[in-house]
């Protein structure tokens, strides 16, 4: 499923593209250096960027330093690697946003089996069995079931991502149907529900949706309003797919995580930090936080994917081997 699509003659050596494939780095190292930057400043309180010309002392001046060594490094790569083609940069780009969306996958399955399981038994005071009291109220603690339940889930599902090669769309789905069947037999026929029902499929339906809609960008499988576009050339198409990719995607991916990631009181930093959860309290799950998570998951999955499509986008206007015919979705 994860090579699906991908052209069996991509040669890793090209026509050099120093320039393009500068500034689809450049953007990939700026994504990073605030993403590092992000942490800096809500974990450690390190000054944001605009504060060393404002007062904000020396300590100011690390962010800066860290853009400027992540979007070098990406510089540095592209200068040694002149020869590397358009599309081997693109496939390896996509490889390492498989990755990731692999490893959010499994960390939803995983985080959504278990803190449904535990929210089961908060609710029936099945805890209260086999767990002393100082553990039970612990576990009625959003924080302590975000910091020690749910993180290790996270890095066991990262670890199982290394291994795995399915992105999960299909078991995933499976599982929000299962939710669902489960929600009516247990309201029709046995009359009973519980909110924490309602807050799985809704975590599991929004991972779905927002992992996969890189992946489905690489499939060109975004429903585009098309008038023209299907009568182009490869070479026109490529060419309409890198202005839109730059200043359409890759500026809106942004809009989101600057909006999303400025400060404590943002609203991606908020809830994550405070691990947020919904209003039912104990008896739904915890994970509301990991929702808001999940809007800035979407935008830097989005923004390497369209960096991946901004180069294939450039080969297709070089007309290069190795373009990937793939029917686009149109209404």
């Amino acid at each position: 499923m994860a090579e699906a699509g991908i052209a069996a003659d991509i040669q890793p050596q090209g026509a050099p593209a120093p320039l393009v494939r500068i500034i689809g780095w450049a953007v990939l190292g700026a994504l990073a250096a605030f993403l590092i930057n992000n942490v800096l400043n809500i974990g450690f309180g390190v000054p944001v960027p605009s504060q060393a010309f404002s007062g904000g002392g020396a300590a100011a001046f690390v962010p800066i330093a860290v853009y400027v060594a992540v979007i070098g490094l990406g510089t540095a790569y592209v200068l040694r690697s002149g020869n590397t083609s358009l599309r081997a940069d693109a496939l390896r780009i996509h490889n390492f946003n498989l990755y990731i969306i692999r490893a959010c996958f499994w960390a939803v399955l995983l985080v959504g089996v278990v803190d449904s399981a535990i929210a089961v038994m908060r609710v029936e005071k099945i805890l209260d069995i086999f767990l002393t009291e100082d553990t039970v109220r612990n576990l009625g603690l959003a924080r302590y079931v975000g910091m020690y339940i749910h993180m290790p889930l996270i890095a066991v599902g990262m670890l199982l991502a290394l291994f795995t090669r399915t992105l999960g769309f299909t078991w995933l789905a499976l599982m929000i149907v299962f939710a669902e069947l489960l929600i009516v037999f247990s309201r029709f026929i046995f009359s009973y529900e519980q909110a924490l029902m309602g807050d799985l499929v809704r975590y599991w339906y929004a991972a779905l949706f927002l992992f996969a809609s890189a992946y489905t960008l690489f499939e060109d499988g975004h429903v585009r309003v098309d008038v023209l576009y299907a009568g182009f050339s490869n070479s026109t198409r490529g060419y309409v797919n890198a202005i839109g990719s730059i200043f359409l995607g890759v500026s809106t991916c942004w809009v989101i995580l600057v909006i999303g990631l400025s400060g404590k009181q943002s609203i991606i930093n908020a809830p994550v930090v405070n691990f947020e959860i919904t209003q039912t309290g104990g008896v739904g799950m915890f994970v509301k936080y990991q929702m808001a998570a999940f809007l800035a998951i979407f935008a830097i999955t989005m923004m390497i994917q369209f960096i991946a499509y901004f180069f294939e986008a450039v080969a297709d206007y070089r007309d290069e081997p190795g373009h990937r015919d793939v029917t686009p979705t149109g209404h």
